[in-house]
C-alpha cells in the first residue's frame, strides 16, 4: 500500500442510525418549538387577560368610589341646607327670647308704676282712704304682673335650654360635616391617582380594618340620625316658639310619669337581680358539692385504675413466665387460655375504667369552669345591684324637685 491510514479506535455509527439521530433532534426541535409556541401564545393570552382584569378592577373601583363620593355629597348637601336652617332657628330663637326678656324688663316697669300707685293711695286719708274699685283693679294688676313674670320666666328658662341643645347639635352637625369634607377630599385624591402616579407605594398591611370601622348600615343610620334629628330639633323649636308654655307643661306631666315608671322599673330591675343573685349563690353551692363529690370519684377511679395496674402486672408475669416450659409442656393449655382471657379482661376493664376517669376528668373540669361562670355572673349581679341602687338614691332629688314645684 502506498499510503498508510488509520481509524479513530471509535466505534463508528452506522447510516441509518445517524439518519434516526438527526430525525429524532428535528423532532425533538419541532416539538420544544411548538411546546415554546404555544406557552408563548398562554403567556400572551394571560398578559391580555390579566391587563383585561386589573383594567376593569381598577374601573369599577373608581366607579364605586365615585358613587361614594356622590353618596356623601349628596347627604352633605342635604346636611347643610338643614344645617342652614338649624342656624336661623338658632338665630330666631335667640331673637323670640331677646324679645321675651324686653317684655320681662317691661314688666319691670310695670311693678314699679303699680307699688307706687298702691303707695300714693295709701296717702289718702279720712273717708277716702279706703277700698275702693280702683285699689281692687291695682291688686289685680299686681297678681296678674306677678303670673306673668312667673310665667314668662319658665318660657326663657324652656328657651335658654332648647338654645343649649341646637348649639350642641350644630356642633355634632359641624363635625359630622367636617368629616364628610375629608371624606370627599380623600376621595378626590383617590379619583386622581392612577398606577403612574408618584405618591403610591406597597403598604405593609392595606386590607386591616382599625378598631372602630363601622359598616355601611351604620353610616347610613347616622347620617338618617343627624337628619332626623335636625329635623325633630327644628319642628320642635319652631313649636316652642309659636306656643312656648305648653310643651313646658306637658313635659313636666311627661317628666313626673316618666320618673315613676324608671323608678318602678328600677326597683323591679334590683328585685328580678336580686332574685338571679339568689340562685346563682345556690347553684354555685349546689355546684362546688358536686364538684367535691366529683374529686372523690375522681379518686376511687384513679386507686380502681392502679388496682387493676397491678394484676395486670401479674398476669403479664405469669404469661411471660408460662413461656419458659420446655418440651411438650409448652402447649395452649386451659390455663394459658384463661391467661389470655384474664388478659382481655382487663385491658378492656382498664380501658373503661380509663375513658371514665377521663370522662369524669372533663365533667369536673366543665364543673370548675362553671363555678368560675357564676361567680364571674355573681360580680356582675353584685355589681348592677349597686349601680341600680345608686341610680335609684340618686333620682331622689328629681322627687324633691317635684315637690318644689308642686
Amino acid at each position: 500500500m502506498s499510503i498508510v491510514t488509520f481509524e479513530k479506535p471509535v466505534t463508528r455509527v452506522a447510516e441509518t442510525d445517524w439518519y434516526y439521530k438527526i430525525s429524532e433532534l428535528k423532532e425533538s426541535c419541532n416539538d420544544h418549538r411548538r411546546n415554546v409556541f404555544e406557552l408563548r401564545n398562554e403567556s400572551h393570552q394571560i398578559r391580555n387577560n390579566t391587563d383585561i382584569t386589573t383594567y376593569w378592577n381598577t374601573h369599577h373601583t373608581n366607579s364605586a368610589i365615585l358613587n361614594r363620593r356622590n353618596e356623601i355629597i349628596r347627604w352633605k348637601y342635604q346636611i347643610e341646607i338643614l344645617y342652614k336652617d338649624l342656624e336661623k332657628e338658632i338665630e330666631d330663637i335667640k331673637n323670640d327670647k331677646k324679645k321675651t326678656e324686653e317684655v320681662l324688663d317691661h314688666l319691670n316697669l310695670n311693678f314699679t308704676v303699680t307699688n307706687h300707685c298702691l303707695s300714693i293711695r295709701d296717702e289718702r286719708g279720712g273717708a277716702d282712704f279706703c277700698y275702693d274699685i280702683a285699689s281692687a283693679e291695682l291688686n289685680t294688676e299686681q297678681l296678674t304682673l306677678e303670673n306673668l313674670k312667673k310665667m314668662l320666666t319658665e318660657i326663657c328658662q324652656v328657651a335658654w335650654e332648647q338654645i343649649n341643645e341646637l348649639e350642641e347639635l350644630r356642633i355634632n352637625v359641624e363635625e359630622d360635616l367636617n368629616n364628610k369634607n375629608n371624606t370627599i377630599c380623600i376621595d378626590t385624591r383617590l379619583l386622581g391617582m392612577t398606577k403612574d402616579s408618584t405618591n403610591i407605594s406597597l403598604k405593609p398591611d392595606p386590607l386591616r380594618f382599625p378598631e372602630h370601622f363601622g359598616t355601611y348600615e351604620k353610616w347610613l343610620q347616622q347620617c338618617n340620625n343627624i337628619k332626623q334629628s335636625i329635623q325633630k330639633k327644628l319642628t320642635s323649636s319652631k313649636k316652642l316658639r309659636e306656643t312656648m308654655f305648653l310643651p313646658r307643661n306637658k313635659a313636666r306631666n311627661d317628666l313626673r310619669g316618666q320618673n315613676g315608671r324608671v323608678n318602678y322599673a328600677l326597683r323591679r330591675r334590683i328585685y328580678d337581680t336580686d332574685k338571679l343573685k339568689y340562685e346563682l349563690e345556690w347553684q354555685k353551692s349546689n355546684i362546688l358539692a358536686d364538684k367535691e363529690k366529683f374529686l372523690k370519684e375522681i379518686e376511687n377511679l384513679e386507686n380502681a385504675l392502679d388496682k387493676k395496674l397491678y394484676s395486670k402486672k401479674l398476669v403479664e408475669t405469669r404469661c411471660e413466665e408460662r413461656l419458659y416450659r420446655i418440651g411438650a409442656e409448652l402447649c395452649l393449655d386451659k390455663t394459658t387460655i384463661e391467661l389470655h382471657k384474664e388478659q382481655l379482661e382487663l385491658d378492656n376493664t382498664i380501658q373503661i375504667l380509663t375513658n371514665k376517669l377521663n370522662q369524669t376528668k372533663d365533667k369536673h373540669n366543665i364543673l370548675v369552669e362553671l363555678v368560675n361562670a357564676v361567680e364571674e355572673e355573681l360580680k356582675h349581679k353584685a355589681h348592677t345591684l349597686e349601680v341600680d341602687r345608686k341610680c335609684l338614691e340618686y333620682r331622689i332629688q328629681l322627687l324633691d324637685q317635684k315637690e318644689s314645684i308642686s
